[in-house]
């Protein structure tokens, strides 16, 4: 976990023992939503939140995000507005608030207007503590001449990523919100992503106008999701294979295409698993129709192109597929941290093929953008080297985002089966020397070709045949060099400066390899990517030693109450509820509120019908 700082980098007091939590806000926590702690860095983010402070929050999915605006929304007087992309996210959130008795609505266009009428009288008359709106709604003429009327508490810029056109998933409407600070100086904003690398966490907080915020980094590591690449080989029948151990449990399978997405849904469904398709191109009816059968548990797969997914509060999704090749490892990130949102034992897999990185580059080419056409290039080319990682994969995508982990994770299939290593000290002396003589401008490619004293114009008119690093590495194959080029990347001994052409950067420990200080063992390339050693792999289930039989007694329970009222079972209760529940086995009320994710208003509605199960 990195601590928090402000936007010039000054390390701001984190400690909690230091800033007394309010009290309201842990009566919240324990009362509205049946937790009894806050999770890494909630305290502090409530608590300068609730003070009136501006704060940017990097927190992976499931991280607790929603809660460090949530919480503040009901201690501090007024309507909390929160800014939302996606519909779909607006009706999750709010159907959550309500089942904890939280007085919350959206308004978007999915309301009749009937609807629309009452949720703005329910805003002039102050009976809202939360109001989800869309970007372009909440910045339009009228709607801010409305919030003038009333007393807000504080705005949330949720997925606050779509605000830079350095993150991969830029969205111009959200562009027009970096006036909220002129024009709202005295309320605070909450900006919260769960993907940004270091250039678009500027971005952010420049765009926003968000200088003075206090910036708080979370951990990216989901250490309950097991990360897995296989080479593709008869895809199909690999994700078959893969599907059989995940029997009756939910996941996602990511395609590039809609025609991917409607061919490999049919085949499923052909071949007896529980699915359905999920892209832009269907009727929106049909969209939502799949997307709901999804969320209520009706259906098991949902395969989808990248607009199904983002704000999807599913928790027990226990495996994301990626058939075909993510274009950036933001995205890759956000959609596997869609599994295992619960913390129960989850796996993302990804199918690489090199004709995945050949169609996602024809693609990014058709972009008449030079400079975001680079970006995305280059981002692609990260893409492809986690793909083509022989490192732990949790730590190449943790060094992405600017973390280290000082250990293998024992969890991704490099860990699991990891490749032959060799001393490399010499090699990697010999590939940051020559980034350091070249004064560290120029790209992987180049130095590669100095490295191999490769015969072209460009070396000849730079004088760089003349270094004392020409040519000195031809024992080794171009091939050789970008994997090992790569395992410095991904160990931070390298940097690529994405603002500069992908240029390398000797990073902060290169120094202790050139000096012979620190031995580097690295992995010997493996061209053909290999499946996982079968482990003996117990099911998402049993990390917990409870009742199975009452446990399925209490999905059932919950699917017959969330079919009653309309809403997905998750929002009754989660699965890790239902099991906390199996095996504790709670008797009185007092011992039902102890139980994970019980709060006040979840025991009025169903305590005595889930007491009475589990005494039955």
């Amino acid at each position: 976990m990195i601590s928090c700082f402000n936007y010039n980098g000054a390390l701001l007091n984190t400690a909690n023992e230091n800033r007394p939590l309010n009290a309201d806000a842990l009566s919240v926590l324990r009362h509205t939503f049946g937790f009894n702690s806050f999770r890494s860095l909630q305290g502090d983010i409530i608590e300068r939140v609730i003070a009136g402070e501006d704060n940017f929050v990097l927190m992976p999915t499931g991280g607790g995000k929603s809660l460090c605006y949530q919480i503040p929304a009901l201690v501090r007087p007024g309507v909390a507005i929160i800014v939302s992309p996606l519909i779909s996210l607006m009706q999750d959130q709010v159907q959550a608030l309500k089942a904890n008795g939280v007085a919350a609505e959206f308004y978007n266009s999915s309301l009749s207007s009937n609807d629309a009428k009452r949720v703005l009288a329910q805003l002039h008359n102050n009976e809202l503590n939360l109001l989800y709106v869309a970007p372009e709604r909440l910045m339009t003429e009228g709607f801010l001449a409305r919030l003038d009327e009333i007393d807000i508490a504080l705005f949330a810029i949720d997925e606050a990523h779509c605000v830079s056109q350095w993150g991969h998933d830029f969205r111009p409407e959200y562009l027009s919100m970096g006036k909220l600070k002129s024009l709202y100086p005295s309320v605070p904003i909450i900006a919260l992503t769960a993907t940004a690398d270091k250039q678009t966490r500027n971005d952010i907080l420049q765009r926003l106008g968000l200088q003075h915020a206090a910036v708080h980094i979370a951990s990216f590591n989901r250490p309950n999701i097991r990360y897995t690449v296989l080479e593709k080989q008869k895809p199909f029948n690999q994700l078959s294979h893969f599907l059989k151990q995940y029997q009756d449990q939910a996941g996602i399978i990511y395609c590039l295409s809609r025609k991917r997405v409607e061919e490999l849904s049919a085949k499923l469904q052909k071949a007896g698993f529980s699915a359905l398709p999920y892209h832009a191109g269907l009727p929106a009816e049909q969209r939502q129709k799949n997307q709901d059968a999804f969320r209520r548990d009706e259906v098991n797969i949902m395969v989808a192109t990248v607009a199904f997914g983002m704000g999807i509060d599913k928790p027990n999704v226990r495996f994301v597929v990626h058939y075909d090749l993510p274009k950036n490892i933001e995205g890759y990130y956000q959609e596997t941290g869609r599994a295992g949102r619960d913390g129960l034992p989850a796996e993302a897999l990804l199918l690489y093929g090199l004709g995945d990185t050949i169609l996602v580059k024809a693609l990014i080419e058709n972009n008449q953008n030079p400079e975001q056409k680079r970006v995305e290039l280059h981002k692609l080319n990260c893409m492809t080297a986690f793909a083509e990682a022989l490192t732990c994969r949790r730590r190449v995508l943790l060094n992405y985002f600017n973390e280290q982990l000082a250990d293998n994770c024992g969890n991704c299939d490099i860990c699991l089966n990891p490749p032959e290593t060799y001393d490399a000290t010499v090699h990697a002396q010999k590939a940051l020397s020559c980034v350091y003589r070249l004064n560290q401008r120029f790209g992987v490619s180049y130095v590669i070709d100095v490295l191999r004293g490769k015969d072209n114009e460009r070396i000849k008119h730079l004088a760089h045949d003349t270094l004392s690093t020409y040519g000195i590495g031809k024992d080794l194959s171009q091939e050789e060099w970008h994997s090992l080029f790569r395992q410095l990347i991904h160990l931070g001994l390298l940097e690529q400066d994405i603002a500069h052409y992908s240029i390398l950067l000797l990073g902060n420990e290169a120094k202790e390899v050139l000096r012979n200080e620190r031995q580097l063992i690295l992995a010997k390339p493996r061209f053909k990517a290999m499946a996982p050693k079968k482990t003996t792999k117990k099911s998402a289930t049993e990390h917990l030693d409870y009742d199975h039989e009452l446990f399925e007694r209490l999905r059932q329970l919950r699917k017959s109450f969330a079919q009653k009222l309309s809403v997905p079972p998750f929002v009754i209760f989660s699965d890790a509820s239902l099991m906390h529940m199996a095996a504790d086995k709670p008797k009185t009320v007092e011992e039902f509120l102890a139980v994970h994710g019980v709060g006040q208003k979840k025991l009025e509605n169903f305590g005595e019908d889930f007491l009475k199960a589990i005494a039955d």
